[in-house]
């Protein structure tokens, strides 16, 4: 082939989001190649893709119609499947050659893979992928890491096929070397597992206590999603609530298995929690109400449930008030933990580029991101969002509203785990004590562990009364 004739980028693996985004790229002026390693699949997206996009028969036959030097965007399972492919392709691949692993990849795999592929002289970026697969056709936000040369070389049609902005920015972010990027994603995953655990409980309030219908629940939300709270989650949330099952006349949700599953990122971010040290109880919490929701006692539905004990029109006009800090908690959390984890890994990932890059195109994008960047634009050394004047602000409206909706809620017996968490967690940020000096004096006392005093520095062990 001529140099005319290669083309600019290849993709591998043709599922929804593999498709999407070669269409993505062709719409942007890149040429684009593309494969994957199953028969059937090539099959049917050279009859979706071709001829706007090229398909070949596998994936290793790209590397023949590529530009050197030769870029792949990888879109294709995380774990084994990643390693396979690159087992496949190292023989063939020449310094300089660029693969971009797309898929929801662990941070800790990207970096072992970065070097891996470094000694030959191969650069591998790890990128964070959100919007689904409308994003990927229209505009997914991107959160790119690696090596630094490596990641301005793929920025351009990065850049271009990312979601846009308000102010026409793409939601394209490089979040400095090694596994960077994933981490982003992963922590962006944790905040919308807490985010949908807090407007699910909305809706079990809204349609159990608060009483209202299908209509009057969707919109509800709509009108929530006019003010502050206004996000893509709580949008859809309005289109699910709102849906007539075809084939009973009912509403749709009410026809879904109560028992909601993961698929391990969630997980991810609460042990990233636990390693780095920093407090994630909401993301941790939503993840737990999701395996709890299929752990329930065969017999749930049979045990006394209380009558209604608020006043049904408080609860509703509440809950939306509410909603802001509950979202505040959730990103707050997720940016405190990728604040520690680029401390630690040196990464030099900015808050601001951070809020800015999930504004449009991801799952959580919502109204809130764009004064989020603003609060860590003026102040760069920020790194809990709860200490900053928007915090003050949301919270001057909606804590007393949060306060009143858990305590209704466990007045009238539904679980609503994120919500209270939410406020419990801006409540332990805050409060002038917390009870830890009396868990000090209790590991001194079963096991030596010493303690730290108010008065003096330096460690100490009492001599406690024996307790036998």
């Amino acid at each position: 082939m001529t140099e005319d004739t290669l083309y600019d980028i290849a993709v591998i693996g043709l599922g929804v989001m593999g498709r999407n985004l070669a269409l993505n790229l062709n719409d942007r002026g890149y040429k684009v190649v593309a494969g994957d390693a199953f028969p059937d699949v090539v099959v049917s997206a050279r009859a979706e893709l071709e001829p706007t996009v090229t398909v070949v028969d596998t994936p290793i036959d790209v590397l023949a119609h590529l530009k050197a030097p030769r870029t792949m965007l990888v879109m294709i399972k995380a774990g084994d499947p990643v390693d396979a492919l690159i087992e496949t392709f190292r023989p063939h691949l020449q310094a300089g050659d660029i693969l971009i692993d797309g898929g929801n990849s662990h941070y800790h795999d990207t970096e072992r893979r970065q070097a891996l592929l470094e000694a030959d002289g191969i650069r591998f970026v790890g990128l964070g992928v959100s919007g689904g697969e409308e994003g990927a056709r229209h505009g997914p936000a991107l959160m790119a890491g690696g090596d630094a040369d490596a990641v301005a070389a793929v920025s351009a049609p990065l850049a271009a096929i990312a979601a846009k902005a308000g102010d026409g920015a793409p939601c394209f972010g490089t979040f400095g070397p090694g596994g960077a990027g994933h981490f982003v994603k992963m922590a962006h995953n944790g905040i919308e597992y807490l985010m949908m655990q807090a407007l699910a409980e909305c809706y079990l309030l809204l349609s159990g206590p608060a009483g209202l219908e299908r209509e009057a629940m969707a919109e509800t939300l709509r009108r929530w999603d006019e003010t502050g709270a206004s996000s893509y989650l709580l949008e859809i949330t309005a289109v699910v609530v709102d849906e007539i099952d075809p084939d009973t006349g009912r509403p749709l949700v009410e026809m879904i298995k109560d028992s909601a599953h993961h698929k391990g990122t969630g997980r991810w971010t609460v042990e990233a929690g636990l390693q780095y040290g920093v407090a994630v109880p909401g993301i941790a919490t939503a993840f737990l109400a999701r395996a709890l929701s299929s752990r329930r006692a065969p017999h749930a539905a049979s045990l006394r449930r209380l009558p209604p004990a608020g006043d049904a029109a408080l609860l509703s006009e509440d809950l939306g008030k509410a909603l802001p800090a509950v979202m505040l908690a959730a990103y707050a959390q997720g940016l405190s933990l990728i604040a520690e984890a680029s401390t630690v890994n040196g990464w030099g990932t900015e808050l601001a580029t951070v809020a800015r890059t999930w504004r449009a195109g991801c799952i959580i994008r919502a109204a809130m991101l764009d004064p989020i960047a603003d609060a860590f634009t003026a102040d760069p050394e920020l790194t809990d969002l709860t200490l900053s004047p928007l915090a003050e602000e949301i919270l001057e409206t909606a804590e007393r509203p949060l306060r009143r909706v858990v305590a209704a809620a466990v007045a009238d017996g539904v679980p609503v785990p994120a919500l209270a968490n939410a406020i419990a967690y801006l409540d332990g940020l805050r409060a002038k004590r917390v009870g830890a000096n009396l868990i000090q004096g209790q590991r001194d006392l079963f096991g030596a562990h010493t303690f730290e005093r108010t008065d003096k520095p330096g460690v100490f062990h009492h001599e406690w009364p024996v307790v036998s």
